[in-house]
């Protein structure tokens, strides 16, 4: 918006002259002064970084570090394997909540309950002790196991966060069945499809773009979420950056180590999330252009 202001007083309405006005641009004081406070804090900031007791050539010989390396790798493995069967768990249970089943509905809603409910930390320390309730695991006539020999930490980890993630992806994948018109069940039942059939070829993939951003966002938590695995001594890249630290006592040079690398996996992460995103929105922008 622009402000004219009048210079002089004396003019006839009717007859408005815009010579007689000059410009003056509106002043935004309040964006003005949030813009040089915030820019104050964040020179305060990097000041105290630069100056504090930091050894930044630690941070950077640790950066590549070989278990560093590793632990990054383990985060990574567990991210991807915990979310594919987060997925999993999270499309059927999400299929049985919508299921004309009580029994079904009722399992599924129970899960969710359960596993939204609780902390994941609480979880993940369930699976790790998991021998103390049941220290065999067998059936009988052929084999039977001890529990603490197969409830590693990388097994309790990937039992916890993938259960856990199918809770809150159930819903999310709820939503996006949710969304497609009820005419498209209507239409693949008048053909003959049966329910499984239609979900699979027909309902799902119009429930991908609603589907997408939110499991992309789930991902990309789940990178950050392994880290609750080191209290049950996997191997991810904080609990290895602590291990470190413990010896050397470099406590704030490895947590920027880790730090960084959770935030280069993340913008890798969020690019695809984009690119995916936009793959299975172009129907959706073809039809708006239109």
């Amino acid at each position: 918006m622009t402000l004219y202001q009048k210079t002089s007083e004396n003019v006839k309405t009717a007859d408005v002259d815009l010579s007689e006005y000059h410009y003056v641009p509106q002043r935004y004081y309040g964006r003005i002064f949030a813009s040089v406070a915030i820019l104050v804090l964040l020179a305060l900031l990097v000041n105290a970084f630069a100056h504090g007791k930091i050894e930044w050539q630690y941070v950077a010989q640790f950066l590549t570090a070989k278990a560093i390396l590793f632990g990054l790798g383990n985060t990574i493995v567990m991210s991807v394997l915990a979310m594919a069967l987060g997925i999993v768990f999270g499309v059927i249970i999400a299929v049985m909540r919508m299921s004309q089943n009580p029994v079904l509905r009722s399992v599924a809603m129970g899960y969710t309950w359960i596993f939204r409910g609780t902390p994941l930390i609480l979880q993940l320390l369930l699976w790790f002790n998991l021998a103390l309730i049941f220290p065999t695991i067998s059936i009988p006539g052929l084999f039977s196991i001890q529990t603490v020999d197969i409830m590693t930490p990388f097994t309790a980890a990937l039992l916890g966060l993938s259960i856990n993630q199918g809770a809150y992806t159930s819903e999310v994948v709820r939503a996006g069945l949710i969304s497609v018109d009820l005419g498209q069940y209507e239409a693949a039942k008048s053909i003959g499809m049966t329910r499984l059939h239609a979900l699979r070829r027909i309902i799902l993939p119009q429930a991908m773009r609603v589907i997408i951003p939110p499991i992309g966002n789930e991902f990309i938590s789940m990178v950050k979420t392994t880290s609750l695995a080191s209290m049950i001594q996997y191997s991810e890249v904080l609990y290895n950056a602590q291990t470190i630290y413990f010896a050397n006592a470099r406590v704030m040079e490895l947590l920027f180590v880790a730090g960084i690398w959770y935030l280069v996996v993340v913008t890798v992460l969020s690019l695809g999330q984009n690119r995916l995103e936009r793959y299975f929105g172009r129907g959706t922008r073809r039809r708006t252009s239109h």
